[in-house]
């Protein structure tokens, strides 16, 4: 489809290796770190989780950290009340649940606190390398936009997204989509001049969500 041959070799050319954009060195430290992640920039969480994984580097240890720690640790993030509880409770049952192992399935991720489907789908596919694909705001945006999908929710762009791309290539585009939305189309101030990709589309019913 001549369509999706030039949003993929465009994206290919910009972002030819795209990396992870939030810095981990094992599971344990990448699950914390998306979850810290939501309403918060990656930036941010960069920031912070040097701090917080040097104070409890393992699940065993951020399980006996009390929440007002962890707050103090990452109050530089938004809802930071709240991640603290999680990462906390999901250190917990880690703990006693996993052997002290980040999880490997989504049901399982899925039932750790403050763990959803998209964060799930972020360790499945960036850690386990279980084929996934994890949609957040931008590449929401970007399908929409795009007619890769009708914008009518988030589950129904994934599975758009899974049925447009092929399974090898779902890791590498969840991570081209965020950066092409970030640096080129974004939420407001969208300028056609510079987003290679709507111009040439030409997709603009709308320009929400």
């Amino acid at each position: 489809m001549p369509k999706l041959l030039f949003i993929r070799r465009t994206l290919d050319k910009l972002y030819p290796n795209p990396p992870i954009p939030l810095n981990h060195t094992d599971a344990f430290s990448f699950l914390v770190a998306v979850v810290l992640s939501a309403q918060c920039k990656d930036s941010v969480v960069n920031m912070v989780t040097p701090k917080l994984m040097e104070a409890a580097s393992t699940p065993e240890v951020m399980a006996k950290l009390p929440e007002n720690k962890i707050y103090s640790l990452i109050k530089l993030c938004g809802l930071a009340n709240n991640k603290s509880r999680f990462l906390k409770g999901l250190s917990k049952i880690i703990v006693e649940k996993h052997g002290g192992k980040v999880p490997n399935s989504f049901e399982e991720l899925e039932a750790l606190p403050g763990v959803g489907h998209k964060t799930a789908s972020v360790v499945m596919s960036h850690v386990f390398k279980i084929p996934a694909f994890p949609v957040d705001t931008h590449i929401h945006r970007l399908a929409y936009r795009w007619g890769l999908s009708d914008g009518s929710s988030v589950l129904q762009t994934e599975k758009d997204l899974k049925a447009a791309f092929p399974k090898k290539e779902w890791e590498r585009r969840h991570l081209q989509l965020i950066y092409y939305g970030r640096e080129f189309c974004p939420a407001r101030g969208h300028n056609l001049k510079k987003c290679i990709i709507c111009a040439k589309i030409g997709n603009f019913s709308t320009l929400s969500p």
